[in-house]
This record gives C-alpha cells, sequence and structure tokens, in this order.
C-alpha cells in the first residue's frame, strides 16, 4: 500500500490553517502557486491584488484588526522587493505578520535563477524572525517557528523564503512535521513589586494622567484600561491603535489637553508608546514628573529618557493589577482628583472652542477642519476609520474620534503613504459587518489606489474620502519655510485629477465635492451605494495643520 503524499504548498496551508490564518494576500508568481492550490484544499481565502506592497499592508492590517496573524504570499526578487515596504511598516508598527516568498530552487542555488535574490539578508533588520525553508519536510515545522517568533516579547513581523523545488515536491505525509501545539501565553503580568510601587505612586498623586498607546489594542486591554482610569480616576489620552478604547464624552476621555497635561502632571503612565519621535523623544514630559513605563519591549522602557517605574508585560494584565493593588488602600486619592480632572476640562473646552469656526467654515475652497469634522460627525459606533496620508490626515488625528474600540487604523511609526487601500480591503474582509471609512491625501491614494479595482472585484465596498489639494503640502510647508515660495513647489505637486471619476472608471461609486454643504450628502450617498466609493474633496491647498507647521524636521 502507497503511503499518502503531500507537497510542500499543502504543507504550507496545513500550517497557516494550524495557526488561524483564513485568508492570504497576494499577487501571483510562477514560484508559490503550489501555495495557491494548498489554500484551497484548506479552504483558506486567496484575495489576490494588483501590487505586492498592498498584500503585505493588508496581511498587517488583518493582525491588527482580528488579533491573529496575518499572511501575505508574493513570488521570488521583485515581488519579495515590492512587499518590503509592507514589512518595515509592520516592523515599526509592531503588528504579527508573516511574509512568504518565493526562491529559485535549491538545485539552482547560486546560478543565477530568475528572480533569485539573497532575500533572508534583505528581510533579517526588519523582522522577528528570517529564514529559507531547506527542505519539504520542514516546511510547516519552519511556519509555526516563523508565528512563535511573531510572539516574542512586542509583535512584528516574520519572513520565510520557501524554494520552488522546496515548495513543489511531494513527501510521505508521516515524514512531514506538522505542529498544532507550539505556542505558551504570551501574557506576562510583571512584576508583583513594581506594581506595588506603582500602586503606591498611584495612592500619593494629585495629578496623574495615563497615555494608552497601540499595545492596549495589541494585548485587547480595553476593559482593563476602562477599570483602571475609571477606578482611580485619572484622566486618559490615546494614541494608535489605543484610539477608542475610551468612547468621546467619556469624562476620563481627553485629547487637545494632553501637551497641557505632560507639562503639569505630577504622574505620568506611558503604556505601550516608546519615546520616540511622536513623544518628542521624551523630552515633552514634565522633568519634576513622576514617570511610569509599562511595554511588551524590555528595550523600548527607559529608551531616550529616564523614568521612575519601568514594568514589562501584558497592559491588560498590568493595569488590572495596579487597580486592584490601588484600590485596596485606605486612600487611593481618586476623590481629590476632581479639581485636575475639572481643570483638564477646562482646557479641552477652550482648545475645541478656539477651533470650533473652523469646523464649521463653509470657505471654498474647503478648509481641511470642516472635512475631518463632518467625516467625525458621520461615523457611527461601527465604522472603522482609517487615515493614510500626510497633512490631510494630520488634521483629522486633532478631529476624528473612533466611538469604539479597535476602530483606528493608521501607518504608526514609519509613517508609510499608501496603506489605507490594504487596510480597507483587511478590515472589511475580516468584518464585513463594519462599515470602513478611509481618508486618503491625495497623494497617499496614487501609490496604490489601482486596489480600488481589487475591492470591486471582491466586492468590498467602503467610504473612501480623498482631501485633495493637488500636492505632497506635508513636504510643501516644509519646502516654504526652509527655501522661500518661489522654491516651495518643487518635487511636490500633483496633477488636479478626479478621483471620483477614477473610481467610476474601476466599477465603484465617485463623486466630486467642491461645496462644504454638500460633504455630508455625498458620504451618505457613498454608504448607500453599497460599493467601494471614492468622494474626491478639493480642499485649500494654502492652508496646513498644526501638526505639520510643528514638525521639527522643518526646524
Amino acid at each position: 500500500m502507497m503511503s499518502e503524499t503531500i507537497s510542500g504548498g499543502h504543507l504550507v496551508a496545513k500550517a497557516l490553517k494550524a495557526e488561524g490564518v483564513d485568508v492570504i494576500y497576494t499577487l501571483c508568481g510562477g514560484h508559490i502557486i503550489d501555495i495557491y492550490d494548498g489554500c484551497v484544499d484548506e479552504g483558506i481565502e486567496v484575495i489576490d491584488v494588483r501590487h505586492e506592497q498592498v498584500a503585505a499592508h493588508a496581511a498587517d492590517g488583518y493582525a491588527r484588526i482580528t488579533g491573529k496573524p496575518g499572511c501575505a504570499v508574493v513570488t521570488a526578487g521583485p515581488g519579495t522587493t515590492d512587499a518590503v515596504t509592507g514589512v518595515a511598516n509592520a516592523f515599526r508598527a509592531e503588528s504579527p505578520m508573516l511574509l512568504i516568498g518565493g526562491q529559485g530552487a535549491l538545485s539552482q542555488h547560486k546560478m543565477g535563477s530568475l528572480q533569485d535574490l539573497p532575500h533572508v539578508d534583505m528581510m533579517t533588520p526588519i523582522t522577528k524572525f528570517a529564514a529559507t525553508v531547506p527542505s519539504t519536510e520542514r516546511v510547516a515545522d519552519l511556519v509555526s517557528m516563523a508565528f512563535r517568533e511573531c510572539y516574542h516579547g512586542a509583535p512584528g513581523p516574520s519572513f520565510l523564503e520557501i524554494p520552488r523545488d522546496v515548495l513543489d515536491a511531494k513527501i510521505p505525509l508521516e515524514k512531514a512535521r506538522i505542529p498544532k501545539n507550539y505556542r505558551a501565553s504570551t501574557k506576562q503580568a510583571g512584576d508583583p513589586e513594581a506594581i506595588e510601587r506603582l500602586a503606591d505612586m498611584l495612592a500619593h498623586a494629585e495629578k496623574p494622567c495615563i497615555l494608552l498607546g497601540s499595545q492596549v489594542w495589541t494585548c485587547r486591554a480595553t476593559d482593563a484600561a476602562i477599570d483602571f482610569v475609571r477606578a482611580l480616576n485619572v484622566p486618559a489620552y490615546m494614541n494608535g491603535s489605543a484610539r477608542g478604547t475610551l468612547p468621546p464624552g467619556d469624562p476620563h476621555h481627553f485629547q487637545l489637553s494632553r501637551r497641557y497635561a505632560f507639562t503639569e502632571a505630577d504622574l505620568i503612565i506611558i503604556v505601550g508608546t516608546p519615546f520616540d519621535f511622536r513623544m518628542g523623544y521624551g523630552k515633552r514630559l514634565s522633568p519634576t514628573a513622576t514617570v511610569v513605563q509599562i511595554d511588551l519591549d524590555y528595550r523600548t522602557v527607559g529608551k531616550n529618557r529616564d523614568i521612575d517605574l519601568g514594568i514589562v508585560g501584558d497592559a491588560g494584565l498590568i493595569l488590572a493589577a495596579a487597580a486592584q493593588a490601588a484600590s485596596g488602600r485606605i486612600d487611593n486619592a481618586a476623590a481629590r482628583r476632581k479639581e485636575w480632572i475639572e481643570e483638564l476640562r477646562a482646557v479641552e473646552t477652550q482648545a475645541y472652542d478656539k477651533r470650533l469656526p473652523r469646523q464649521l467654515s463653509d470657505a471654498q475652497p474647503i478648509d481641511p477642519y470642516r472635512l475631518v469634522h463632518e467625516i467625525n460627525e458621520f461615523l457611527t459606533e461601527d465604522s472603522t476609520y482609517i487615515g493614510d496620508g500626510g497633512d490631510i490626515v494630520t488634521f483629522s488625528g486633532q478631529v476624528v474620534q473612533p466611538k469604539s474600540p479597535g476602530h483606528w487604523m493608521d501607518p504608526g511609526p514609519l509613517g508609510t503613504l499608501g496603506v489605507g487601500m490594504a487596510f480597507a480591503m483587511a478590515a472589511k474582509q475580516a468584518r464585513r459587518d463594519k462599515e470602513v471609512l478611509c481618508l486618503f491625501g491625495d497623494g497617499a491614494f496614487s501609490l496604490t489606489g489601482w486596489d480600488f479595482e481589487t475591492m470591486v472585484r471582491f466586492d468590498l465596498p467602503f467610504i473612501g474620502v480623498i482631501g485633495n489639494n493637488s500636492s505632497m503640502n506635508q513636504i510643501r510647508y516644509g519646502q516654504a519655510a526652509k527655501y522661500g515660495e518661489e522654491r516651495a513647489r518643487v518635487g511636490n505637486t500633483l496633477g488636479d485629477i478626479r478621483y471620483g471619476d477614477f473610481a467610476k472608471l474601476l466599477g465603484g461609486h465617485g463623486e466630486e465635492v467642491r461645496d462644504p454643504a454638500e460633504i455630508r450628502p455625498a458620504l451618505e450617498r457613498a454608504r448607500e451605494s453599497g460599493k467601494p466609493s471614492l468622494i474626491n474633496v478639493w480642499v485649500d491647498p494654502d492652508v496646513y495643520a498644526p501638526g505639520t507647521m510643528n514638525q521639527t524636521m522643518y526646524k
């Protein structure tokens, strides 16, 4: 009796299925097609895109939305190099995904085979794990190893290259190792002694605040974070994927008073956010405040700025333990913080009132503040918001507030343009019952906009809004500031493109908007269309976001 055989591509699919992966994002190539054949047998959906960068970004986005690792499969050489940007973005954003790249046959190693490149050498600096699969017997084993490394410390991407003859070869099934139970719990509860120290700090703090960063969502620590700020009466600021942890209007939800709080607070707790450029490398925190940093990665704690206490571990477990320890004290200072909360709320209200006339402006060309205000008013509790752009998305960061956790997506600290279409694809594919709205800059959209057709082809309706100023405006501002207006438009000015017509050309819904009063009706029509849509909103090119004007690279 002949033993059952299995190919390398089918072993890949079995390993992906064991990990819970139910979709791969890909662009076809002769090196990788046996993986598709395996995915068909395993019931894994194959979504083929028009550029490998989109495949990698979509795998990243899928991981962020679902909490499961994403997977992109690309061919060798230019297929893999096209995906480098998506992997690098996931690396800086701490997103767990696996990129599988093709490679020439082992039998042709170093002979100059088609699309042969040193992929592992290229990917090693931007992944947590990168390796070549040396034999068909090891295919599933290496896939499981790559996924396990994705969750070592703070999450991140892994890369595997699989030579063509390794993928295509068939071996007896009993010779293949197919791991099914191979990952330990990644939830570290933090040092109990350090948590007691944090509880003491909280009990003595008069003016504490907490910044909830992306790891709050990564750890699915929403409930623990909410319980913490409410039990101890601590004002909370949110960035990255943690936006939406507290809904707008919550008494502990703050946004516009962050700089004031970081200057005046006596205790600042930073959760899952590095002291990188977004935090002024730690210099934006009061030098006299007690600073606590909680992070999944030991290497992030205390980097660029001294701290008073660092705790490594899962944000949810640490916040829950600290809340319990502090709440058990006779006086945890929660009641005494009423005046501090009111002080911050006054600063918050003043900032909002100052900006409100711009948000309601009837000016033409349209003030970007009016556009992002209309988007914020339009979003529902089930709307996932995605920002993909420079200046226009900087405006939205001040105004747009997701109403539920896990409903905000941005590239993260790499600042990658072109993520929007891929993130929308992943968000809608993973949660088909939820609305997806993506705000693009016209420059960002043009990088990966052809995958609008992929959204049409796979029936993934979403609402796309382009803030069109026919410029790479964030860079234009810096050039004007450095070199004067006469050189402000070198290398950053785009054509006046009617992107609404582009959407129609590809089978979607499209509109052009020049009157601010037409923004909301156009959004409603896009929602009702049930199609992928683009609303091209012509915004004032001579208005810049405060965040653009304050960027340190221009000073």
